[in-house]
């Protein structure tokens, strides 16, 4: 392998080229040039690479500005990069990261192109975000050398780099761009060429769940929204969409559902379709699930009567947050650890932390005619709203009682359609489910997943830090009562989650 490469200070006449000049490309470059290496900047489009680095150098421009840049090193990282007309201008490099149209052939062309031009011990590394780097290598003369370096945009911003080795890649490969990736100053995971790698992949559940409750007409979008950042996440899954774009969003699920052979997990929406056909492609065309941005929020109305006392039920993970935050909010509580269910008593209301099961079931079942089923709360300080439906049978006077006492502890109630698992309880619950399959089927490791989801996506946690809060027996009770309600293998249980609930 070059030496540039396994020293700790790349020499100063180790090139890096980067072929495609858009804004993944400029980022790729910047980085890279800020870490001291000069860049050849690579698009086949003219004047493309010539252009993107004058954006570079707006966006320098803003860090001498804000301070957090000198002017000298502003000169020197420009002065690193320029742009080449010609792959053949790449030779002499001993990395070259392609970042061209996501599409197989146009890159396997080019990587095939690449492999007869550079020396050996010289590495090429795709950023492609879904396509196996394992198909990129085929008809490569030195496959080996081929990884995966998945960065995300914006590139000088995000820490997250996935390193992706396909079934060709030399070990030692991967080692050194995982290295090369900590000095550019990013924290690089490794990832299994599978199927949208970690991220693309375990996130798929947070637009999925969402999706499949509009297509119910569970709630707004606006609702659902705001009950999952309630759980902690900067931007509900509609809004992120809307940003996203909807065209992307449902070309990587498809993407990702046929390169599973149609697994159920990955199914795309019709509701997304719809959105796609009717041109509605978000807030790059100025409407999606929203006209425009979304209204900010309502503040959390006032309560109407005095504080209840009411009575915490059962054990665990979602219990035991919700007895701190009583305590913090100043309010009066008894404890029934004794009880065969989770949540809140309030007189002859009982108030079931979600199980998968609607209300409805769970009156039958039990039977308790006066019963309701919440949603859960892990982090009760950031949480502005809970979703919450009812039981037929629940009077209005109960339900006004049960909505006070969520506005009594800071919570906005939303009241959703009667569906298994509400909002929050089946995203999760499906985002640890993806992340230990993942673990399960060798793609990364239980702190390469938690590290991917919140680098990557900005999650407020990783799927086994959510795990290690909630515990495996409420997630897998959940999974199951989804399985129970849709029939649906999209819902079946990772087996080390089924192990986890043994041990």
């Amino acid at each position: 392998m070059s030496d540039w490469i396994v020293a700790k200070r790349p020499a100063a006449e180790a090139a890096v080229g980067v072929i495609g000049a858009g804004v993944m490309g400029a980022g790729i470059a910047q980085v890279a040039a800020q870490a001291g290496h000069p860049v050849l900047l690579l698009d086949v489009r003219e004047g493309a690479a010539t252009a993107a680095i004058a954006q570079i150098a707006k966006g320098l421009d803003g860090l001498v500005a804000k301070g957090r840049m000198a002017a000298e090193e502003r000169e020197a990282v420009l002065g690193r990069i320029r742009p080449a007309s010609a792959t053949a201008e790449l030779r002499e490099t001993a990395l070259v990261v392609e970042v061209i149209v996501e599409k197989l052939e146009p890159k396997q062309a080019l990587l095939r192109e690449l492999d007869a031009l550079l020396p050996p011990g010289a590495i090429i590394a795709s950023n492609t975000s879904s396509i196996s780097i394992t198909a990129l290598a085929n008809g490569m003369a030195d496959p080996g050398r081929l990884v995966g370096m998945h960065f995300f945009n914006p590139v000088p911003l995000m820490k997250l780099v996935e390193v992706v080795s396909g079934a060709e890649t030399a070990p030692s490969v991967a080692q050194t761009i995982f290295e090369l990736a900590r000095r550019w100053g990013k924290t690089p995971v490794h990832a299994k060429s599978t199927p949208g790698f970690i991220v693309n992949r375990i996130a798929r559940p947070y637009y999925a769940e969402t999706l499949a409750l509009l297509l119910e007409q569970a709630g707004t979008p606006a609702q659902l929204d705001r009950a999952l950042r309630g759980a902690g996440f900067r931007m509900g899954p509609c809004e992120l969409m809307d940003l996203i774009g909807h065209d992307t969003n449902f070309l990587v699920t498809q993407s990702v559902f046929e390169a599973n052979f149609g697994d159920k997990r990955y199914m795309p929406s019709l509701v997304q379709r719809a959105l796609v056909d009717g041109g509605r492609l978000g807030r790059k065309v100025g409407k999606g699930f929203y006209e425009g941005q979304p209204a900010a929020a309502a503040p959390v109305a006032a309560p109407t009567g005095p504080a209840p006392q009411p009575t915490l039920c059962g054990r665990g993970g979602l219990v035991e947050v919700l007895a701190g935050w009583l305590t913090h909010k100043g309010m009066a509580f008894a404890r029934g650890e004794s009880a065969d269910w989770c949540g809140l008593q309030l007189g002859e209301l009982q108030l079931h932390f979600s199980s998968g099961r609607s209300a409805a079931q769970l009156a039958h079942e039990r039977p308790h005619r006066a019963l309701a089923v919440i949603d859960w709360v892990l982090a009760p300080d950031r949480c502005e709203a809970l979703a919450l439906a009812y039981a037929p049978q629940v009077s209005a006077e109960q339900r006004t009682e049960a909505e006070d006492l969520l506005r009594h502890l800071g919570w906005e109630p939303l009241v959703l359609r009667d569906v298994p698992g509400l909002a929050v309880a089946r995203t999760l619950a499906m985002l640890v489910n993806e992340g230990a399959d993942a673990v399960w089927q060798g793609v990364c490791d239980e702190a390469g997943a938690d590290t991917a989801m919140k680098l990557g996506v900005n999650y407020p946690a990783g799927p086994f830090e959510w795990l290690a809060q909630l515990g495996a027996p409420a997630v897998v009770e959940l999974l199951d009562g989804l399985f129970a309600a849709y029939r649906s293998e999209r819902y079946r249980v990772s087996p080390l989650l089924q192990q986890r609930r043994w041990s």
